[in-house]
């Protein structure tokens, strides 16, 4: 089956998003660091401006871009954009491709292998999967379980950092409760146990047994330390847990 042949992409460098509460060691300041705060939530506005887009099939005009999104941090565009884009690739499987590169407009392209079979989800699942993805490493990166109440509590504290909010119907993803607490569940990627004599009720969130067999702890943290532009053994406890899972398959 031919190929088409792919156009040149944008590049990236670290996900927007923090898995960990530990600081970054590049940024020595705490004006840096607010700073460097404030760029990574525009990068997560630019992921979830693009994924509207792409639902529409609209191309995606510069001046857009930068009036909706970046405004008063263009010095940090090209960040923004790089980084946006390897978000894109890595989890949802689209590249950010300029097709007009006098006018700069952009389009999404699917970035999947377009032979069947090549890729475990099918292409429509695309957005769900890479949200399921998130939410697996999260997990595991917080040591295999989330204890949570539904609203509000970490995980859903995390997903709000992508612009994913589960009280809202969601242009991507639809009712994102839904997705999470009855979708993935029933499909046995997520295992949600409620705690006993809490008040208000607390739940457990963990990986099902689905998940347990079509992906791997150490497939999750090289995606977590690529996205986050560090070697996997900077999480010295997850790392090696990752490796004794691996030994053990």
């Amino acid at each position: 089956m031919s190929q088409r042949k792919r156009s040149k992409g944008l590049g990236g460098s670290q996900f927007s998003t923090q898995m960990t509460d530990g600081e970054d060691d590049s940024i020595p300041t705490q004006v840096k660091r607010q700073s460097q705060d404030q760029v990574n939530q525009k990068v997560s506005e630019l992921v979830q401006f693009l994924l509207v887009k792409d639902q529409k099939k609209i191309p995606i005009k510069r001046a857009d871009i930068l009036k909706n999104i970046i405004r008063e941090y263009k010095n940090a565009y090209s960040e923004i954009v790089k980084r946006a884009d390897r978000i894109l690739q890595e989890v949802f499987g689209l590249q950010l491709v300029e097709m007009d590169t006098k006018r700069h407009i952009y389009i999404l392209i699917n970035n999947l292998p377009h032979a069947e079979g090549q890729h475990p989800y099918r292409a429509k699942e695309k957005e769900k999967n890479g949200l399921l993805l998130v939410i697996l490493s999260f997990i595991f990166m917080k040591g295999n379980s989330v204890k949570d109440i539904f609203f509000p509590g970490a995980l859903w504290e995390f997903l709000h950092l992508l612009r994913v909010y589960p009280g809202k119907e969601h242009s991507v993803f639809g009712d994102v409760k839904k997705l999470v607490t009855e979708e993935f569940v029933r499909q046995k990627y997520l295992e949600i146990t409620p705690t006993p004599l809490t008040d208000p009720p607390e739940f457990k969130f963990q990986w099902g047994p689905r998940a347990e067999k079509e992906t791997s702890k150490k497939d999750v943290l090289n995606f977590v330390a690529k996205m986050q532009g560090k070697d996997p053994t900077f999480w010295a406890s997850q790392f090696s847990e990752a490796e004794a899972s691996q030994a053990n398959t």
